[in-house]
């Protein structure tokens, strides 16, 4: 199973303080832990979301809204990707993370098998068509 680990903005992300030394190297570790276990697929911080934009679709067009966004306990500073046996799993991992404060999210990622007989199997060999393309740009 693998599951999304959302990191929830906070005003110093949004103002972009960036986290100190002893943070980063504290981070590392951890994502070290992940790494060895083979728990972490992917792991990534995000820019505050005044560099940002959102896209709002509905009656004509889409329309483009710059960020900064107002409402920071809706904003994302930063995501996991993890492989893991069980959403139990996931948070006992979550448990020893580094933070000090703050709401970590946790949201299990559909797979294939979850679509059940609507995904077509014309529909599943183009998604594996597009997965196996995006590794060959990546190098994987």
């Amino acid at each position: 199973m693998r599951f999304m680990i959302i990191v929830k903005a906070n005003a110093d992300s949004e103002s972009g303080t960036l986290p100190s030394a002893q943070d980063l190297t504290d981070m590392m570790k951890f994502n070290e832990e992940l790494a060895k276990a083979g728990v972490m697929l992917e792991g990534e911080g995000l820019h505050a979301s005044s560099k940002g934009a959102r896209v709002r679709f509905g009656a004509g067009k889409p329309k483009v809204i710059d960020g900064p966004f107002a409402e920071t306990k809706e904003l994302i500073a930063g995501f996991w990707i993890w492989s893991v046996k069980s959403k139990e799993e996931a948070i006992e991992w979550l448990k020893r993370a580094p933070f000090k404060e703050g709401e970590v999210e946790i949201r299990q990622v559909f797979e294939n098998e979850d679509f059940g007989s609507n995904l077509t199997p014309d529909t599943k060999a183009r998604e594996e068509r597009i997965r196996s393309e995006i590794a060959s740009q990546r190098g994987r």
